[in-house]
């Protein structure tokens, strides 16, 4: 079963109907005892990250997060806001992030860099380039790529580099530790590439 955590700060009906129209055995979880029966979940998330650092932490299921993700290892997936939740700490706010990367946080993408405008936020269709070979990009069309929107972007050690976008910079728009996958990309608005990112992550087996 698949949760969608519902912490009041995402795009969830979405995704919610992907999976539907796929078949695919999914709830929203708004309560720590419906993520007991996940075994796999997805952190969306829309806004700032403070706010939704904020909501997530009063929604009561922050610890049980923690529990499946570190200690049970089921994939989770992170997506635009939920992926940068990730990271320990934001320069976007003060609240202490998930930490679940380490050496890592959030940052500011650097107009400096940027010749297109609006500079930001970073909007519409990119590429992504991958940077290892892993199943939850298997029928992807690069050529279509996905669709963005943020001003800020995560920061880690490249090792956790999963796929890559460039915008004035190259910066990692999708990452991986164990179980754990973050998109800085929004797949529920990416159309057959974004579908196809859902249907991977539900095959995935747990590490």
């Amino acid at each position: 079963m698949i949760a969608i955590v519902d912490y009041g700060a995402g795009n969830i009906k979405a995704i919610l109907n992907i999976y539907k129209h796929l078949n695919i055995d999914v709830l929203i979880a708004k309560k720590p005892e419906q993520l007991e029966k996940a075994n796999k979940i997805i952190l969306a998330g829309v806004g700032a990250f403070d706010d939704s650092m904020s909501r997530l932490n009063k929604s009561g299921m922050r610890e049980i997060l923690d529990q499946k993700v570190l200690n049970n290892h089921v994939p989770v997936l992170g997506i635009c806001v939920g992926m940068q939740m990730m990271a320990c700490s934001s320069e976007e706010g003060k609240e202490k992030g998930l930490c679940w990367f380490d050496n890592s946080k959030v940052i500011k993408i650097n107009e400096h860099k940027l010749i297109s405008k609006p500079k930001l936020p970073h909007m519409g269709w990119n590429n992504v380039q991958p940077s290892q070979h892993h199943s939850i990009f298997n029928q992807i069309d690069k050529s279509k790529g996905f669709y963005f929107l943020h001003s800020y972007r995560f920061f880690c050690d490249q090792q956790y580099y999963l796929g890559t976008t460039y915008y004035g910079t190259e910066f990692p728009s999708a990452v991986r530790k164990d179980n754990i996958f973050g998109l800085q990309f929004h797949p529920e608005k990416s159309h057959s590439n974004g579908v196809n990112i859902f249907k991977n992550f539900s095959s995935l087996q747990q590490c």
